[in-house]
């Protein structure tokens, strides 16, 4: 492990404050749970916005984000992003699923 340093505005301190009282952690934990989250849904907004600009498959989109296919295809429909699937697609699926 590393050890940053970072400034953060009083009101971000504020809540991490009231995150370690609320879960009974430390500072620490309380930020390195905060930025694995915020780390978890930056992977799938950019999966998200490669597979939206069709320069990835949902099934590349899925692994980017650490996410199953069904879990990347709710996402994409909650956004309300025409799935897009070519034969190509299907041919990198089936390889990509082949190799695991």
């Amino acid at each position: 492990m590393e050890a940053i340093s970072i400034k953060l505005p009083e009101d971000i301190i504020g809540t991490i404050k009231e995150i370690e009282e609320m879960e009974q952690i430390d500072r620490a934990t309380a930020v390195r749970r905060l930025l694995a989250k915020a780390i978890e849904k930056w992977k799938e907004e950019r999966a998200i916005q490669l597979y939206r600009d069709g320069k990835v498959t949902l099934w590349r989109a899925a692994g980017m984000a650490n996410l199953s296919l069904r879990e990347i295809m709710k996402l994409v429909a909650e956004k309300g992003i025409e799935m897009h699937y070519t034969e190509k697609d299907l041919e990198e699926d089936i390889n990509a699923a082949l190799k695991e």
